[in-house]
């Protein structure tokens, strides 16, 4: 069988920039950053990392853009981030429902009025997921941190996963509060929180695996990794105990094309009853979006 042709694929990281060369994460960053390539130079926050950024990352119409590009590679349903504030994302998930699916972002800082935000845009703005970095927090958060517990209890009580970066970020910054062991006590204190690693784990992949078989309602996305650079464990896994725990999650436009991924992910040495679930079936499950 290998790769499936027609599965309607869900990719849980897609991006909508709100307007050509924005470069709105320097100042998010710009607290954190001391090197002056990430201050003065970099185009990407890890523009080490990703070189060759795609064109509709910078185009005039990015909803467009993006869905055209949906369709040429089989991308059924997209998840974008959005702000309470934010019209571009927000109108694309409202026109086009079948489409995109929207998480809010998290700042464990933005306190009380944080959770009045993450609230309003999943019961008013019908928001499926919240996302947090937490090395890009500032002050920086640990992902075990209690200034996150509000927000992991919020999110267990809306019944919403959270999307959260994990291992060495991309963007120098520390990486102290993205060590994967941190999730154990996460895991441990909210039973009931859905948690998706994302940013591939690394280099604790094999330490993220342990504690998917541990926990539950821990999964893992491949966002932000091109295909032929998904760690050899997370693969293992994935065919074999992790069938339900790994989902496919691009990091386009934002540093990869879909050309990249879709040449790749066909190279990829998953089972065939992998495959319907690692593109399709577990992030539907996850979000709540049905059959």
């Amino acid at each position: 069988m290998g790769f499936p042709a027609d599965v309607g694929i869900v990719d849980l990281m897609v991006g909508l920039p709100p307007e050509p060369g924005d470069m709105s994460w320097r100042e998010a960053f710009r607290p954190m950053l001391k090197d002056r390539e990430s201050l003065e130079g970099f185009q990407h926050p890890a523009s080490y990392m990703f070189k060759n950024l795609p064109d509709e990352r910078f185009t005039e119409d990015p909803v467009n853009a993006i869905l055209g590009a949906m369709d040429r590679y089989g991308v059924e349903v997209a998840m974008i981030g959005v702000k309470a504030d934010g019209p571009l994302a927000l109108g694309a998930v409202r026109d086009h429902p079948d489409r995109f699916v929207g998480s809010i972002d998290v700042d464990p800082n933005a306190g009380v009025a944080g959770l009045r935000v993450l609230r309003h845009a999943v019961e008013e703005l019908g928001v499926k997921a919240a996302s947090g970095m937490p090395s890009g927090t500032f002050p920086q958060r640990p992902a075990d941190d209690a200034a996150w517990y509000p927000i992991y209890a919020t999110c267990a009580e809306l019944g919403i996963p959270i999307f959260l970066c994990m291992g060495v970020p991309g963007p120098r910054v520390p990486f102290a509060p993205q060590h994967v062991e941190r999730l154990d006590r996460v895991c441990y204190e909210f039973p009931e929180l859905t948690i998706v690693t994302r940013h591939g784990c690394e280099p604790w992949e094999a330490l993220a695996v342990k504690l998917m078989l541990k926990w539950p309602n821990l999964y893992y996305s491949t966002s932000a990794f091109a295909p032929k650079y998904y760690p050899k464990a997370i693969i293992d896994y994935a065919n074999t105990r992790g069938a339900d725990k790994v989902m496919y999650a691009g990091y386009f436009p934002f540093g990869l094309s879909y050309e990249t991924i879709f040449s790749q992910l066909p190279n990829l040495p998953l089972r065939d009853h992998v495959w319907p679930k690692f593109l399709r079936e577990n992030a539907r499950r996850v979000l709540g979006l049905g059959d």
